[in-house]
């Protein structure tokens, strides 16, 4: 799997490395990537992403993965975001019609 967040699209960055003398090389800048379990509360299960610390803090900030999921439009997130969105729609729903 690539580097990077499946929530908010973070990649690898590409610049220079500069020395005293100016000399310049290529490096790459790589986002603080976390695989990392979050509760999702429709499933009622734990899922795993591989997520940028900016990731988990507006996860967090939006009141956990299903409320950030369910609030956010599908142009704004991955693919992988996406198709766990689904999960999480049809999952509500389901406890939705059961009550």
């Amino acid at each position: 799997m690539a580097r990077r967040c499946s929530i908010t699209g973070k990649g690898v960055l590409t610049g220079n490395n500069v020395s005293h003398a100016n000399n310049k090389t290529r490096r790459r800048f790589l986002p603080n990537l976390q695989e990392t379990s979050v509760l999702s509360d429709a499933l009622g299960q734990m899922v795993r992403l591989k997520v940028s610390t900016r990731g988990l803090k507006t996860i967090e900030h939006n009141g956990g993965l299903d409320s950030y999921l369910l609030g956010t439009n599908d142009s704004q997130l991955t693919v992988e975001s996406r198709r766990l969105k689904k999960r999480v729609a049809k999952a509500a729903a389901n406890k939705a019609a059961a009550v």
